[in-house]
């Protein structure tokens, strides 16, 4: 028996807000007659929400367009300047902060390597408070404005205890790490700006689906290539959570039973052979010219150096064979989500994927389509991603930005915490997928 609806006036007015907001943002600009029949509203319900939203500085006219025989229409479209959002990404190598407006346009930023002891709690805490106050403090954003902060980290995270989102980094060391309760005592954020943590490779995946390469892909998997590997699988329209947000650790599926040991650990896992950090080690033990002090993004420059000179010297057999070997373990690896997803887009993403993709994406490709399914395989598209190195902190940023949809563009609006957790919420952006 269908459940009756709960929904008050007060729940389909925000929502209606919401539709119209969403619409005009990700196919703007738009006339009024345009967002009536996109959106399913009437044409007197459009007035009265373009009038309160304009009203509250949310959207902007953007000139005119000729319509049939008719007189030219007025169209709409979300102002930029209305809020801001900061996206943290924690990855690896370094910890990046990047302040947008509501538009993306990058407004400030914010690095800092991560050294020594790495991934130390509290450093990597420090790195994120000094770097929001920095970028809010030199774009000089009014507390007003900053809608909040989202966080990408590498490894599991859970929800549902009482302090907050807990991460579960095998990898780098954190076991159960109450992150969100550690940031909320450090960043200072204004009255309003609200925190979100998510796995980095899932805000990778939020941003090409919303911005890059996945836009109107249902069905699509994006992998993030750097130190180790990671994948989001969108199926159906839906970002794949699992039980506790940890579907799709695709970097620790075996590869090759008692294989090389892993850094979490195990052994055989696709990352222990198609990591940065394993590309890099594997490069060292064959004898590759290699400074003992270079870091990875230096390393795997080097190694591509070697192997693609560009001054007419001989290629460095070792490094082609290491490179050859990581691209058939990749190939694989994506065969096997071939296999169990039947996507029809793979994107490959992080910096050293990107680094690495002009140079051994055909032979990726190559062999994927050898270990996959012919018919599945035949159905796939594999490409880079489009959004660059920074796709990470953009997918962060999303985060405080579908809640700005969820709520109706209002701070105060009331709303169920469920439709604040990415993975779960029922209402499908207008970009195509579900956030």
């Amino acid at each position: 028996m269908a459940k009756p609806s709960r929904q008050t006036v007060r729940d389909l007015r925000r929502n209606s807000r919401g539709a119209v907001l969403q619409q005009l943002y990700f196919n703007g600009p738009t006339s009024r007659q345009a967002l009536g029949t996109a959106t399913g509203l009437s044409s007197g319900s459009i007035s009265t929400i373009v009038a309160e939203l304009a009203g509250e500085g949310l959207v902007e006219d953007a000139g005119t367009v000729d319509s049939d025989g008719g007189r030219p229409r007025n169209l709409l479209r979300v102002r930029p300047g209305c809020a801001c959002l900061i996206g943290v990404d924690v990855g690896e190598t370094r910890v990046r902060v990047e302040l947008f407006d509501l538009g993306l346009t990058e407004l400030a930023r914010y690095e800092r390597p991560l050294e020594g002891r790495g991934h130390d709690v509290a450093s990597v805490v420090r790195h994120i408070a000094d770097g929001v106050a920095a970028v809010v403090a030199r774009a000089d954003v009014p507390d007003d404005l900053l809608l909040g902060v989202g966080v990408g980290v590498p490894g599991i995270v859970e929800r549902g205890s009482g302090d907050g989102a807990v991460v579960h980094g095998q990898t780098i060391g954190w076991d159960a790490v109450p992150l969100e309760s550690l940031l909320r005592t450090s960043v200072a954020l204004p009255p309003g700006a609200r925190l979100f943590i998510e796995n980095g490779a899932k805000t990778l995946g939020r941003a090409e689906m919303w911005f890059g390469g996945g836009q109107g892909a249902s069905d699509a998997a994006i992998v993030l290539f750097g130190s180790g590997v990671g994948a989001c699988v969108v199926t159906g329209g839906t970002i794949m959570g699992g039980t506790h947000s940890s579907a799709a650790e695709w970097g620790h599926t075996v590869v090759q039973v008692r294989g090389r040991r892993c850094r979490c650990g195990s052994r055989g896992c696709l990352e222990a052979y198609a990591g940065a950090e394993a590309l890099i080690q594997r490069w060292r033990e064959a004898g590759g010219a290699l400074s003992p002090d270079a870091d990875e993004e230096s390393a795997v420059t080097a190694m591509i150096a070697a192997a693609f000179p560009q001054d007419g010297a001989a290629p460095d057999p070792v490094a082609v064979a290491v490179l050859d070997e990581t691209a058939e373990y990749l190939g694989a690896g994506l065969a096997n989500l071939i296999n169990l997803y039947n996507p029809e887009r793979i994107l490959l993403g992080g910096w050293a994927g990107l680094q690495l993709a002009p140079y051994m994406l055909d032979a990726v490709r190559r062999h994927a389509t050898s270990y996959a399914l012919r018919h599945p395989a035949g159905q796939v598209v594999i490409e880079p991603g489009r959004l660059g190195p920074d796709a990470v902190t953009v997918g962060a940023a999303t985060l405080p930005l579908a809640e700005f949809f969820a709520r109706g563009g209002r701070r105060d609006a009331p709303v169920a915490e469920s439709d604040l957790v990415p993975e779960r919420t029922g209402w499908r952006a207008v970009a195509g997928v579900r956030v």
